[in-house]
């Protein structure tokens, strides 16, 4: 997840992230994106996002809804489902499915149900040197106290655009 300084996913009520965001974490991201198999997502997000998503029969993307069957001519087998499934329940269809690892890129909705579900084990976030003072958070939910162990950090730019990775304990 990308995030202002301030601790926004979004400036305001702007969902098209990539007007902030700096060109480094975009391209790291799109490695990360790269390098997995199975991406989950928010339907928000996927929607803020959908011009730049390529489909690909290496990569399944599953877009969580409320109602996937207002999306159904949009699925692509095997490369985009929508489904309303609860995370433990969608965590364990995959897996079943032969997916050991997802790659959940949001929004704070989806981050909320993954996290309260104990379905996250690392974070990894990008820091914009930007404050916006209002926006969309990490979660979109209450969550109680969680301690994480930096696991790497690095700046990706003289701007100061900050990569960290943490394990969430």
């Amino acid at each position: 997840m990308v995030l202002s300084a301030d601790g926004r996913t979004t400036k305001g009520d702007d969902p098209n992230i990539y007007t902030w965001t700096s060109q480094e974490d975009q391209d790291h991201f799109f490695s990360f994106i790269a390098q997995n198999n199975l991406i989950i997502m928010g339907r928000k997000t996927y929607f803020a996002a959908a011009d730049k998503i390529r489909l690909s029969p290496e990569r399944k993307r599953v877009v969580l809804t409320k109602n996937p069957e207002l999306y159904i001519d949009l699925a692509v087998e095997g490369q985009l489902d929508f489904s309303s499934e609860q995370p433990a329940e969608l965590v364990r269809r995959l897996t079943a499915e032969g997916y050991t690892t997802a790659l959940l890129v949001g929004g704070g909705t989806v981050n909320w149900h993954f996290l309260q579900s104990g379905l996250i084990n690392e974070l990894l976030l990008t820091i914009e040197p930007q404050i916006f003072g209002a926006g969309q958070s990490l979660f979109a939910g209450p969550i109680n106290s969680l301690k994480l162990e930096l696991l790497e950090q690095k700046q990706l730019n003289d701007q100061g655009t900050m990569l960290m990775r943490y394990k969430v304990h």
